[in-house]
């Protein structure tokens, strides 16, 4: 090794020959308490200069090989290893060497680490959808162009600098738990906005943050309306369509006739009033049909604001299994409850979600055509953590071109059927913030799924 003369061995050896130095020095003159004195410091000098050359060796361990390879730990960026060689300090500059190359690893890890953060930051900077991520404290700590392109402002560090924009906006935000979804109408700018907000509630660093994703769906809210007017208007066409004209041609030969007796004194033969009289009976029945419809319809717009409470699971399961025991019975269809998790419940209103499953069941009920196996399921589970109920047949199924249409009001694949249940039951869903979906395949069943 090179010589260092800033070493602590060094250094320790000047002291201690500089002590027996003056010692021999103070001896000359017979003092006897100071050449004790120094005698004592060269002692003491001595066994710290022997304490630093064995420190090295005095980590090892007191029985078994010491341990003198830490190069495997720097290799694979071990940090629980002990940095102390058991070696003579003639293996520092193999040492230094490791420590280097971790050192160097490191860093590399550093700037691999950074550029996958850049990379990432682009991302949620230039994705298409808004995006906000804030602190409980509401302090904002990630806000993308699109979120600031969506609610026009340049910057914002603290919700409370939304609040002009949209307070039920921001009330929202802090509302909604992970899975939540809302639909929220913001103005902006003479402009109106209909954005779909989306939360994820998150913990960074220990550190809870709620990630919000929102876009704006105004444009697709329009286009779904426009279809949705079309299909209305043409199944509306059609129904008084079938209704009016009946009427109006049976009123216009009612008129005929009633016109040639008009002003004279012949009266009405029997047979021609009899004729006459059935076809008023007619023009009466299909007008009561048609205000029924229109009674139907207006039901589709008046459902009303749910009230929330806790509702179990299987108890309501079981209810409705027990409005339609004597009808499953007579028809030979076997009823099967399942829910998992046992304690599984909603936040829903009872009276509302009893309508909706009522009207699934009967729907499943007439669904059979086979006379053997008969059998509906009715499952409670949970789906992406939130609760979700199906009602699953062994009838008939659907056609996939009927299927397509069986929520659009007033369409019914029944001939008796009215069309309204299925389309009331969307929108009382859509009332509790859920949704109903369908899979059926022609011979196979259907199944129904609500998940609230």
């Amino acid at each position: 090794m090179a010589f260092d003369r800033h070493s602590p061995l060094v250094q320790r050896l000047a002291i201690l020959l500089v002590t027996m130095l003056v010692c021999a020095w103070v001896s000359r003159y017979d003092n006897i308490t100071l050449v004790l004195l120094l005698l004592g410091a060269i002692v003491f000098q001595a066994y710290q200069l022997v304490q630093l050359v064995e420190k090295p060796t005095r980590s090892e361990p007191a029985s078994g090989p010491p341990t003198t390879d830490v190069q495997p730990g720097f290799r694979f960026d071990e940090t629980t290893f002990s940095l102390v060689p058991a070696d003579r300090p003639d293996s520092l500059p193999t040492l230094n060497q490791r420590i280097q190359e971790a050192l160097q690893r490191a860093r590399n890890t550093r700037i691999e680490k950074d550029s996958d953060f850049q990379f990432f930051k682009n991302i949620v900077q230039h994705v298409g959808i808004g995006l906000i991520v804030f602190k409980e404290t509401g302090q904002i700590q990630i806000i993308n162009t699109a979120a600031r392109r969506l609610l026009k402002i340049q910057k914002a560090d603290h919700l409370d600098e939304l609040v002009p924009i949209s307070r039920e906006l921001i009330d929202t935000f802090q509302k909604l738990k992970t899975g939540g979804r809302e639909l929220v109408r913001v103005k902006l700018s003479d402009e109106v906005s209909q954005l779909s907000v989306y939360a994820i509630e998150l913990t960074v660093r220990g550190e809870a943050v709620k990630l919000i994703s929102m876009s704006n769906i105004q444009s697709e809210l329009e286009q779904k309306e426009m279809e949705a007017w079309q299909n209305l208007v043409r199944v509306l066409t059609h129904e008084i369509m079938n209704s009016v004209t009946p009427i109006s041609s049976l009123a216009g030969i009612v008129e005929e006739e009633l016109r040639s007796y008009l002003g004279s004194a012949k009266s009405l033969p029997a047979e021609q009033l009899g004729d006459m009289h059935l076809s008023v009976q007619t023009i009466s029945k299909r007008s009561e049909g048609l205000i029924h419809f229109v009674k139907e319809f207006r039901s589709l717009t008046q459902v009303p604001k749910p009230r929330l409470d806790h509702v179990a699971v299987r108890p309501l399961l079981h209810e409705i299994t027990l409005l339609h025991k004597k009808e499953c019975a007579e028809a030979d269809i076997e009823v099967v409850i399942n829910v998992q998790p046992e304690q599984l419940a909603l936040q829903a209103d009872k009276n509302l979600v009893e309508q909706v499953l009522i009207n699934l069941f009967r729907n499943a009920v007439q669904s059979f055509e086979q006379p053997t196996n008969r059998k509906i399921m009715l499952t409670g589970f949970l789906m992406e953590d939130r609760p979700a109920i199906s009602v699953k047949d062994t009838g008939s199924g659907i056609e996939p071109e009927a299927l397509e249409k069986i929520f659009i009001p007033f369409y019914s694949t029944k001939k008796t059927g009215s069309g309204i249940g299925l389309s009331l039951s969307r929108q009382i869903m859509r009332q509790h913030n859920g949704s109903i979906s369908v899979k059926s395949a022609v011979g196979a069943g259907t199944e129904f799924i609500l998940r609230f």
